[in-house]
């Protein structure tokens, strides 16, 4: 993504290079008068296309019999914010009540146990 440049998110597919490990990724977003869709897996499209809606929230957690092995990290640029704090294994980030878009995202996938990369204490605002 992007930020500095009032730019949103419209849809984004994660994938994981798992290493030969048994390692996969799902994820959901929260779209603009949508909500949360259904979790997508490995390489799928969650939000929308030529809809012109905007990601709001995503939702990130490791599958697979190694998942247990490592924690995902995120963090997402929310308009009006900026950075937000890292949410981990599933947890909410980004902003509900607001119709702030979704700019950039970072995804960290660390060996289980490992610090936090930064901060944890604000990955999610509501405003409902």
């Amino acid at each position: 993504g992007t930020s500095g440049e009032s730019k949103r998110l419209e849809a984004i597919e994660v994938q994981v290079d798992n290493k030969g490990y048994d390692l996969g990724i799902e994820y959901r977003t929260h779209i603009q008068n949508i909500g949360w869709q259904d979790w997508k897996h490995d390489g799928e499209i969650s939000g929308s296309s030529n809809q012109g809606l905007r990601l709001e929230a995503i939702q990130v957690r490791l599958t697979g019999t190694d998942a247990s092995r490592y924690d995902v990290y995120y963090r997402v640029h929310a308009e009006n914010i900026g950075w937000l704090d890292w949410a981990k294994n599933g947890g909410n980030s980004g902003t509900e009540g607001f119709g702030y878009r979704l700019e950039a995202i970072q995804i960290m996938v660390v060996p289980a146990g490992s610090l936090a990369p930064g901060s944890t204490i604000r990955a999610f605002e509501s405003n409902n």
